[in-house]
């Protein structure tokens, strides 16, 4: 038996390892990657200067962005192998309008069949992982724009060298070049979901990496963690609670529905965080996203529902908004469809866990934790199969 001290639920508040990553403090709502507030680099930063951030620490001069910057350009076609392969998965062939159950299921194969043709294939060097960590951040953006592409019954769409990130994720999405405000409302989302310490995902990344296997499966143990509902999808989950509410209906039935909703004791997704014991900072400009864009698509009412029911989930249960609950309502707004909200999460968050494998690496000891035996007795007698 073990004689360590007994660990709480969930490994809650357990310190597990020491980065220079992401600093949070969730009682004064403070996200900072690599000691920058979030609020500065939501307001100042591209995502591009972000993914710098992460891997190397620091803001990138702008000859470092514009080399990063053509480095994701020439990486963002999907070799055609891959694209074949999407052709034969399932979900891919799935017609207009019907549930995309399965997409990320298809992102995990995509992202793992990749390895094969990454041009550092079998190169684990330090060098190597940095490439290929810049390889993983444009190809599962190109990735999850075509499965929405696909699973709408269109065709790829090729990624235009001169957009940024966002720009081209959206354009790869929809067709369309988007509008300047969509385009800046989505690098600011990508950014504010790029990296949240040692959360389930990032966590997987951690312990895959530290048994020295290759970065992609590192990211696809991460991709099949976010897979599971208790982590990734509730801002999908949000989104239909609006569309169940409805469009037409008054603004008192928002209310109504939650009241019910909390009256069964049920949860209502978006709300609530095990870090943050006050707003989550990330839903601060989710917020104000929600809100200009729903104004500019002439459908203002689904920032107003979200306003009537988050006034009545902090009144009654006081609990705030988490990163997901304006999110919904910010995808809905550009035109994703709400099966893609949770594989969006990996296109921004690709980048922060490509940084925790990187520094894995780099001060690298096999995760090996141990656990408080709470079994039978020991030692227990062996009793023959005849005399039990």
């Amino acid at each position: 038996m073990t004689t360590a001290a007994k660990p709480k639920a969930g490994l809650e508040d357990t310190v597990a390892t020491s980065s220079a990553i992401c600093y949070l403090d969730g009682d004064r709502g403070v996200l900072a990657y690599c000691g920058y507030d979030i609020h500065d680099l939501a307001r100042h930063a591209t995502f591009e200067e972000v993914c710098y951030l992460l891997w190397h620490r620091r803001l990138p001069t702008r000859a470092e962005l514009g080399d990063l910057q053509s480095q994701l350009a020439a990486a963002r076609p999907l070799p055609e192998p891959v694209q074949r392969l999407m052709r034969t998965l399932p979900v891919a062939s799935a017609g207009r309008g019907q549930v995309m159950s399965g997409a990320m299921d298809l992102l995990r194969t995509v992202t793992s069949a990749s390895g094969h043709y990454d041009a550092d294939a079998g190169d684990n060097s330090a060098q190597a992982n940095d490439r290929k960590a810049v390889r993983l951040t444009a190809q599962i953006g190109s990735i999850v724009a075509t499965i929405g592409r696909m699973s709408a019954g269109g065709g790829p769409i090729d990624p235009d060298p001169v957009l940024g990130h966002a720009a081209n994720f959206l354009y790869m999405l929809t067709g369309e070049r988007p509008s300047g405000l969509a385009t800046r409302a989505f690098d600011v989302a990508l950014i504010l979901h790029a990296d949240h310490e040692l959360n389930a995902s990032t966590f997987a990344a951690r312990v895959a990496a530290a048994t020295l296997t290759d970065i992609h499966s590192a990211i696809v143990a991460a991709i099949g963690t976010l897979k599971g509902p208790l982590h990734g999808g509730a801002n999908a989950d949000v989104m239909r609670l609006l569309l169940e509410i409805g469009a037409d209906a008054p603004l008192e039935k928002a209310e109504d529905v939650v009241r019910a909703k909390l009256a069964r004791k049920e949860k209502i997704p978006g709300f609530g965080h095990r870090v943050y014991h006050t707003e989550d900072p990330r839903a601060t400009h989710l917020r104000q996203m929600s809100r200009d864009l729903g104004q500019r698509a002439g459908m203002p009412i689904w920032f107003e529902m979200s306003q009537r029911i988050e006034a009545l989930v902090k009144r009654e249960k006081q609990l705030n908004p988490n990163v997901d609950f304006y999110s919904a309502s910010t995808y809905h707004a550009l035109g994703i469809p709400i099966d893609l909200f949770t594989p969006i999460f990996a296109v921004s968050r690709i980048s922060g866990w490509t940084a925790h494998v990187l520094e894995q690496y780099a001060n690298n000891r096999l995760i090996r934790p141990r656990a408080d035996y709470v079994g039978p007795e020991y030692p227990q007698r062996y009793v023959p199969l005849e005399q039990r």
